[in-house]
């Protein structure tokens, strides 16, 4: 596999990282805001390098198992967390001060939702002898930094939906969920 091709590849897996985190920019308050951008992108970053590595070495008999579900898993966790958003868009109109977090937990679902696709990507790096370490190394990197930029990007557009960001953040979520699942399930 080529160097170029390698990097679209790169991209497109970090496409549902990115949506997530332009989802999740429009909510966090600007003081926070680098801290959480840096935390996202970095357990995306991370999650995007593993998954592909944990692919290559489990062999096609478990990628078999993984693509007949990923989609359906993506599709519950980011359904969930959006669900979770929406519904803490709605606490934040009741409660006049709330303190805008993301729980590790939370971080740690996204992760990996965003990153399930990743892992058959890796068995097909198996089958093309495409050197992993390198491979997961420009994935990580790529979606990491478009992760960051994506959260950056959500702050703006949210300081224009300010009072909606959590319910637009939610339904991005629910949205991509359902993407994920048709484009499996239909293409």
């Amino acid at each position: 596999m080529d160097t170029f091709t390698l990097l679209l590849t790169a991209v497109s897996l970090a496409m549902d990282a990115s949506a997530v985190s332009l989802a999740k920019g429009m909510a966090l308050p600007r003081k926070s805001l680098l801290k959480y951008a840096f935390i996202l992108a970095f357990a995306f970053g991370i999650f995007q390098a593993i998954m592909p590595c944990i692919g290559y070495f489990a062999g096609s008999q478990f990628a078999v198992f993984i693509s007949n579900i990923d989609h359906w898993i993506a599709f519950i966790l980011l359904g969930i967390i959006g669900i979770n958003m929406i519904k803490e868009g709605r606490e934040q109109e009741e409660e006049c001060e709330i303190l805008h977090s993301i729980p590790l937990k939370t971080v740690l679902l996204l992760g990996i939702a965003t990153s399930i696709d990743a892992l058959a990507i890796g068995v097909s790096f198996a089958f093309l002898q495409v050197p992993i370490l390198w491979a997961a190394a420009w994935i990580g990197i790529i979606t990491f930094v478009l992760s960051f930029c994506c959260v950056l990007l959500g702050k703006k557009l949210g300081s224009i939906f300010q009072k909606y960001a959590e319910y637009l953040g939610g339904c991005m979520l629910i949205f991509l969920g359902f993407k994920i699942l048709i484009e499996h399930l239909f293409f």
